[in-house]
């Protein structure tokens, strides 16, 4: 698409670029609003934390945990796919934006950020900064037009990659957390704490 190709088509759908740059708007308002910092506690704006032990861990653009969020675009591909595939899939894509916009306010909200704490093994967890739940919306983004446009065999095998590699990397994933955050288990909980690095 040429560049004249592509103004022309932010144009026509001006309304959903308009809504989809509102959700980021309303999501880092709201996060404010809660006293999340913008870059976390070492006001460090940083690309990358690998260490989900770490202080540093949701403060950074990325970190171990993108790929669940990767994850949460693609099933809200597939369920927006159930429920509303007569819309353009433009019209969608931002639903699964305010999808993600509307979980990262969840879960920077005190109730969930002390859920994690008592449950999870994310035992010092303070939130997300707001650069990371906005990147977080960037990946869940991707991880829809994925889902969009790869068979879905291959996103089947792209969320079981994922699952199944963050489990073994640092012992967590997207179906771990959502168990432990309803449902903890102990065994889970010991498996995963058996993975935190001696002091």
């Amino acid at each position: 698409m040429t560049g004249t190709g592509m103004l022309d088509a932010l144009f026509r759908h001006r309304r959903l670029v308009l809504a989809a740059f509102a959700v980021f708007a309303v999501t880092a308002a709201a996060e404010f609003w809660m006293g999340r910092l913008p870059f976390g506690p070492d006001g460090r704006m940083g690309l990358w934390e690998g260490n989900i032990w770490s202080s540093e861990q949701s403060q950074r653009f990325a970190d171990p945990y993108t790929f669940s969020h990767t994850v949460h675009g693609m099933l809200f591909y597939a369920l927006l796919w159930l429920v509303a595939r007569k819309r353009p899939v433009a019209e969608r894509f931002v639903w699964a934006l305010a999808l993600e916009g509307g979980w990262e306010i969840l879960e920077n909200s005190p109730i969930i950020i002390n859920r994690y704490r008592e449950a999870t093994i994310a035992l010092g967890y303070v939130g997300d900064s707001v650069f990371n739940s906005l990147s977080d919306i960037v990946f869940a983004g991707l991880g829809f037009l994925l889902a969009w446009r790869a068979k879905v065999w291959v996103t089947v095998l792209v969320i079981l990659a994922f699952e199944v590699g963050t489990a073994l990397w640092v012992r967590d994933n997207l179906t771990l957390n959502i168990i432990m955050l309803i449902h903890p288990i102990d065994a889970i909980k010991a498996w995963q704490m058996a993975g935190q690095p001696l002091p």
